[in-house]
């Protein structure tokens, strides 16, 4: 019964998770800023709803985690860090689309890692689902050649690296790395408060953006970091997946921003790909608890 309630539990938070983070992008546009303006008060917002949140936690438990464990807390908050910058550069610098279908890649740049520095070889039908993705990112990517968006969906493609190299590194480590992403954004905030003091504060409805840092980000990156307590991994990519399905369609309704013919076919691709693998995921998980049921009986 407690198993069951525990996966329950985790299916929710995830889907809050999920779900919340669809709208980060549509406020990131609708906040009509300059991109270091926008990264300032994002991140500025996050770290100290981040310290709030720790703060209140360890007034009320012993058992709050640390805010960046070691040299491992100290490289995964780094990684963090440059990918925010790189995110933001893709916001301005490419379409949504676009942007949110190459970020579904973190599932598989993670797989690669995994292999390369953890040992862990991944299934040939993994190795399948990974050329299958990057055949749809060359789609998107080579569609955006002619059109200005190459830079934003190379910046695209760094988020997702930056993100799987951070993921790569807390599943090696062992180690509690709930708040270590959002203590992260102290980098990219230094970085763009050198910026703006040279550039100048330009935005036109900053309650957007500081409404996205100070309850959006939060409220996601802590669902999402504690899903896995309770759900297994293919569950939890699954809800990852709702911001590449849903903040186009956002951001189509409140911008009118149509995506290209190529970009749909890639990003179908993509979303195929990582749902049929994720399917495949729990259908192997399930088999192998099964085996380990009738092999060890209560």
């Amino acid at each position: 019964m407690s198993s069951h309630h525990d996966h329950q539990k985790g299916l929710l938070l995830t889907a809050i998770g999920g779900m919340t983070l669809t709208v980060d992008i549509p406020l990131i546009r609708l906040a009509h800023g300059e991109a270091w303006t926008i990264l300032l008060l994002r991140t500025g917002t996050t770290f100290l709803a981040g310290l709030v949140i720790w703060a209140v936690w360890r007034s009320l438990s012993d058992r709050a985690p640390q805010l960046v464990p070691g040299r491992a807390g100290l490289a995964v908050a780094t990684l963090y860090g440059l990918g925010s910058i790189a995110f933001i550069t893709a916001v301005y610098n490419t379409s949504t689309a676009d942007l949110v279908f190459i970020l579904a890649f973190t599932t598989m740049f993670s797989a690669l890692l995994s292999w390369l520095f953890l040992k862990e070889r991944p299934r040939p039908l993994t190795l399948a689902a990974l050329a299958l993705m990057i055949v749809g990112v060359a789609i998107i990517v080579g569609d955006s050649i002619g059109n200005g968006y190459l830079f934003g969906d190379v910046m695209a493609l760094c988020s997702a690296l930056c993100v799987a190299c951070a993921i790569t590194i807390s599943r090696a480590s062992g180690k509690d790395m709930g708040f270590t992403s959002l203590i992260g954004v102290v980098l990219p905030f230094t970085v763009a408060a050198f910026m703006v003091s040279r550039t100048g504060f330009q935005v036109d409805a900053p309650w957007w953006i500081i409404f996205n840092g100070a309850v959006i980000m939060p409220i996601s990156f802590f669902c999402l970091a504690n899903g896995p307590k309770y759900i297994s991994g293919p569950e939890v990519a699954m809800f990852y997946l709702l911001e590449t399905v849903l903040a186009p369609v956002w951001v189509w309704m409140i911008f009118s921003e149509t995506p290209s013919r190529n970009s749909l076919i890639g990003g179908a691709i993509l979303i195929v790909t990582l749902v049929g693998h994720s399917l495949w995921q729990l259908h192997e998980g399930r088999k192998r608890r099964a085996t380990l049921a009738v092999s060890h009986p209560v």
